[in-house]
C-alpha cells in the first residue's frame, strides 16, 4: 500500500462495505461465509476506536445483523436507505418512495425469463442478481430500464453482477454524512473502504469530510487483504505500515 495516507488512529472512524470488502463474493448473497476471527477483530477495533466502527452495505440491516451480529457499532443498510446508530437502537429511514407493487410482479417475470438470475426484495426496492448467468446481465438491465422509464424518483443502480432498483435520495455518501453527524463518529475523520461502484459515493463523502476513501482492489487487493489489515490494526491499536 505505497503512499497510503490515513487519519491518525485516535481520530479516525472506520466505515466498511460488506460484500467484496469484508466478505468474499459468493455465488449468491445468501451463501457468503464469515471467516473465523473476523468478528473478534471487528469488536476489538470497535473498542479501540471508542465505538467509531460502522458497516455501510446495500444489504438490509437484518441480513447484516445475521452475518456480523453486534460487531459494528452502527449499520447503514440498503445503500443508506436505513440507518441504525447503535445495536438495539431504532432504525431511521429517510422519507423515500417505495416502488409500485406492480414493479415487483414485473421483476419476477423478468427474472423468470432469464433462468439462473435471482430476485432479491428490499424494503424500498429490489435487486436482480446475475452472478450465475453473466450473459443475462445486459438483458436484465434493459428490462429494468424499461420498467422504471419515466419514474424520476427511482434509479437503476449497477452493483457487483447485479442491477438494483432504488429510490433517489439515499446512497452510501448520504449514509456516511448521517453517521458522521452522530456520536461516537462526530468530530472524527472517516475512513471508508469499499470495492464497487456503489461505494464510490461513500469514498467521496469520506474524503470531503477530511478522511480517506479506499478501494479494495487498489489498496488491499482482495477482501482477504482487507481482513489481514484490519486484524493487524486490531492487534496493534494503529494502522499498519503501508506495503
Amino acid at each position: 500500500m505505497p503512499g497510503l495516507t490515513l487519519p491518525p488512529f485516535g481520530r479516525a472512524a472506520l466505515l466498511l462495505d460488506l460484500d467484496g470488502t469484508l466478505l468474499d463474493i459468493a455465488p449468491t448473497p445468501y451463501t457468503v461465509v464469515v471467516p473465523p476471527g473476523l468478528l473478534a477483530d471487528l469488536r476489538t477495533l470497535r473498542q479501540r476506536l471508542q465505538g467509531a466502527l460502522a458497516v455501510v452495505s446495500g444489504r438490509p440491516i437484518a441480513q447484516i445483523d445475521a452475518l456480523l451480529h453486534d460487531a459494528p457499532q452502527a449499520v447503514a443498510g440498503e445503500h443508506g436507505g436505513v440507518i441504525r446508530h447503535s445495536p438495539g437502537a431504532a432504525e431511521r429511514r429517510p422519507a423515500l418512495r417505495e416502488p409500485p407493487p406492480a414493479w415487483l410482479a414485473a421483476a419476477e417475470t423478468i427474472a423468470a425469463a432469464c433462468p439462473g438470475s435471482l430476485l432479491e426484495r428490499k424494503a424500498r426496492g429490489f435487486v436482480l442478481h446475475y452472478r450465475a448467468v453473466p450473459e443475462h446481465g445486459p438483458a436484465l438491465h434493459d428490462a429494468l430500464l424499461a420498467l422504471v422509464d419515466g419514474a424520476a424518483d427511482f434509479v437503476v443502480l449497477p452493483a457487483r453482477m447485479a442491477w438494483e432498483v432504488k429510490p433517489h435520495g439515499a446512497d452510501k455518501g448520504t449514509a456516511v454524512d448521517a453517521l458522521m453527524e452522530a456520536p461516537p463518529f462526530v468530530r472524527r475523520l472517516p475512513i471508508f473502504i469499499g470495492d464497487d461502484v456503489t461505494d464510490e459515493d461513500g469514498m467521496m463523502a469520506a474524503r470531503r469530510l477530511g478522511g480517506s476513501g479506499l478501494r479494495v482492489d487498489e489498496t488491499f487487493g482482495t477482501p482477504q487483504g482487507v481482513r489481514d489489515w484490519l486484524g493487524r490494526a486490531a492487534r496493534d491499536g494503529d494502522w499498519p505500515a503501508p506495503g
